[in-house]
């Protein structure tokens, strides 16, 4: 198949409007953020086999510690400050009585990130997000006086960084856009007011488009707490009703036909709800002669997932817990979760292991189990993070449902100690960054797939900062506070809920008019995420970049971000194959086949290697499974397409790719019931599948 190609450096919604020009660092991630980033030499689990920086391929960047102060951290706003005054030539500034004083020497920079000079002015965010001088006036500024929009100053205290101006300054256009198209109440195209389609900028669309929703009283609320409200009060978070789960695709007519019965997208919900609770006895022993191996299994190979693990004070914690006797208190409960997670990392997938058997770490989990009540109901930050490790353990052991209750509860605890201004001490607020995104985060990936309710956490996600690094208290550490794939991972989770805002909130888009109607409205969305996808590419840092060929990867971090990145290329180009497959006179147009083209070999990427997704072992062994699910289901559609099936390797090819995922699925059906009716589903399919190629006479040998 044909190699990927990365998308034009310039966005193709905003390209007319914008001569190409972005932030640099609009897509990029903060390292610079990090403490220890000047002497930061990267570890060998993120081993690049592509780089070129050192002879030892680690990458061994040097940049420079600078905390960054976000009110001031875009480049759009040297535009807006009122110092209209120009440097001289001659290497001096100039003063506010004209003399030069002596130029400090230019900052360095870096592959990734810009550093502006600070600037003292507030704009409101109308005249930030337009780029333009603002007067400061309140309550309104003189702009918004003009555009009768509603003038917000961002006060000075809240804080904003790369990913946050990733939504504020790159995607206005797309919020305005939805905006927009959800006040006029009709499906996502683009209407004559689009960036695209006038000579109005998108900053200028994303004003009228808001000042006009307010003046009639349409901006949307912000949802409650365990609502399914269907508005989504940002597009950067997984939406409350949404067709991107596996099952949806049993709704499109040529694969339905590969099933005996229908199936709603809730019966896996429902069939984890009837699922037999978790048994944990209390007579499991506590082995503590291995806790080495567990820390250090924990600290290499799950903490780079979650980073809500500090290694500087993790001596004082297992002390204090020893001290204790492991029976009391947050300390001992984060040891006896670590734990578990680090023999669970030690012990490889648990569907290799034997079902008759405990998981690994069930017994350190069960101890922690026994103390998490009494912590469930204190009201600090500690007590967050044992909920938090509580939900990946039981992530770990395919129990989505348990991990969501217990997810809940952790996200209601941080919702009620944001609310009070002054709770949180400077010491838990870096604690408080890494909880809150790992709650996010892990919500959004069981909404995915479940049709479970919103916690109502996402409500923070735009008044919250990335993380910066754990304080380094001198103390001896077993670890580094490794954030690299953690960052990446909160960006990349991000787009793919706003894939899902975009393309598959309610009726998706490709079913709600003509086909030939639904393209046009289409390819101007699907451009743009596919540009923001591979500027998330373009942004990771060297020895986080995994390669896009067919190159073997040794380490689990880039398996698990190139499975990640294919996953999302995927549903951003999935709508194109099921219009075709609903009238394939549209795959004549060569850029509808062009597209069709990018979604099927995004998902023979995913699933042509299908034990690689056992690098996700951890975080994302059951999203994973029905990420396979939907992928495997619209392969099967495509070759039963004469149009689509020569887009994709020979029939042989296909079924051998087929076999063994339905063999894989097989092997995991064990672990949950929902995955054992997805595998049932995928095996009666795969067999009416060859039904039908062999009566319709399509099947050949490669």
């Amino acid at each position: 198949m044909a190699g990927m190609t990365p998308s034009p450096d310039v966005s193709p919604v905003s390209a007319a409007t914008t001569n190409g020009h972005f932030p640099r660092d609009s897509f990029c991630l903060n390292l610079s953020t990090l403490p220890d980033a000047s002497n930061f030499v990267l570890k060998s689990t993120l081993k690049s086999p592509h780089l070129l920086e050192s002879p030892n391929g680690f990458y061994t960047g040097s940049f420079k510690k600078r905390p960054r102060n976000m009110s001031q951290s875009s480049g759009t706003d040297r535009e807006m400050s009122n110092d209209t005054t120009h440097a001289p030539s001659n290497g001096t500034a100039p003063t506010s009585n004209g003399e030069h004083r002596a130029s400090t020497k230019k900052r360095p920079s870096t592959d990734t990130i810009d550093y502006p000079r600070r600037r003292a002015t507030i704009a409101c965010e109308i005249c930030r997000s337009r780029k333009s001088r603002c007067d400061g006036s309140r309550p309104k500024c003189r702009l918004c006086t003009e555009l009768n929009a509603e003038c917000i100053y961002r006060e000075p205290g809240i804080k904003l960084d790369a990913g946050d101006k990733l939504i504020l300054e790159h995607l206005n256009r797309i919020e305005g856009l939805l905006q927009n198209n959800l006040a006029n109440g009709h499906s996502y195209g683009l209407s004559t007011h689009s960036p695209t389609a006038s000579n109005s900028t998108s900053d200028d669309f994303l004003a009228r488009s808001t000042g006009n929703m307010a003046a009639l009283g349409m901006v949307p609320p912000v949802s409650g707490i365990g609502s399914w409200n269907t508005t989504p009060s940002n597009i950067s978070t997984m939406p409350k009703t949404h067709t991107t789960a596996a099952l949806h695709l049993l709704q499109t007519p040529i694969i339905r036909e590969l099933v005996s019965r229908p199936y709603e997208p809730k019966v896996l919900l429902q069939l984890e709800m009837n699922r037999e609770p978790l048994q944990l006895g209390t007579s499991l022993g506590l082995d503590l002669s291995n806790t080495g191996t567990y820390v250090r299994a924990f600290f290499d190979g799950v903490n780079v997932f979650y980073a809500c693990v500090n290694p500087y004070t993790w001596n004082s914690y297992y002390q204090t817990a020893l001290s204790r006797g492991f029976r009391e208190g947050p300390e001992s409960c984060i040891v006896l979760l670590v734990l578990a997670l680090g023999n669970a990392a030690s012990s490889g997938t648990i569907s290799h292991q034997t079902p008759d058997k405990d998981p690994p770490g069930l017994a350190y989990f069960a101890a922690a189990w026994a103390l998490l009540p009494s912590l469930m109901t204190r009201n600090n930050m500690l007590a967050a993070q044992c909920q938090i490790l509580a939900a990946a353990y039981l992530v770990y052991l395919v129990r989505p449902v348990e991990a969501w209750n217990i997810l809940s509860g952790a996200s209601m605890k941080l919702q009620l100690l944001l609310s009070a201004p002054g709770r949180l001490s400077p010491a838990e607020e870096e604690l408080s960054k890494r909880v809150y995104w790992n709650a996010a985060m892990i919500e959004s990936d069981l909404l995915a797939e479940l049709d479970l309710p919103h916690s109502g956490i996402e409500q923070f996600e735009d008044t919250f900062t990335l993380p910066t690094g754990f304080e380094d208290v001198g103390a001896d550490a077993l670890g580094r506070d490794e954030l690299w794939y953690f960052l990446a991972e909160i960006a990349l989770r991000r787009l793919l809920n706003r894939v899902s805002s975009m393309l598959y909130i309610r009726t998706p888009l490709y079913s709600k008019t003509p086909a030939a109607a639904s393209i046009a409205q289409l390819d101007p969305l699907v451009a743009e995420l596919d540009y923001q996808l591979n500027q998330w590419y373009a942004g990771l840092p060297p020895a986080m970049q995994f390669p896009l060929d067919r190159v073997p990867l040794q380490n689990s971090v880039q398996t698990v971000l190139r499975l990640r990145y294919f996953a999302c290329r995927t549903i951003i180009f999935r709508p194109y194959i099921l219009l075709v497959l609903q009238d394939e006179t549209l795959a004549l147009d060569q850029s509808v086949q062009e597209n069709c083209h990018k979604c099927l070999e995004a998902c023979i990427r995913q699933l042509e290697y299908i034990t690689a997704h056992q690098a996700g072992h951890l975080p994302y062994l059951y999203q994973g499974a029905l990420s396979i699910i939907s992928q495997t289901l619209l392969v099967m559609g495509a070759t039963m397409s004469a149009t689509l099936s020569a887009l994709l390797p020979p029939p042989a090819t296909m079924d051998d790719i087929i076999s063994n995922v339905v063999h894989e699925m097989e092997r995991l059906a064990h672990l949950a019931p929902s995955l054992r009716l997805s595998a049932d589903i995928i095996r009666e399919a795969e067999s009416k599948r060859q039904m039908w190629l062999r009566t319709a006479g399509l099947k050949f040998e490669a």
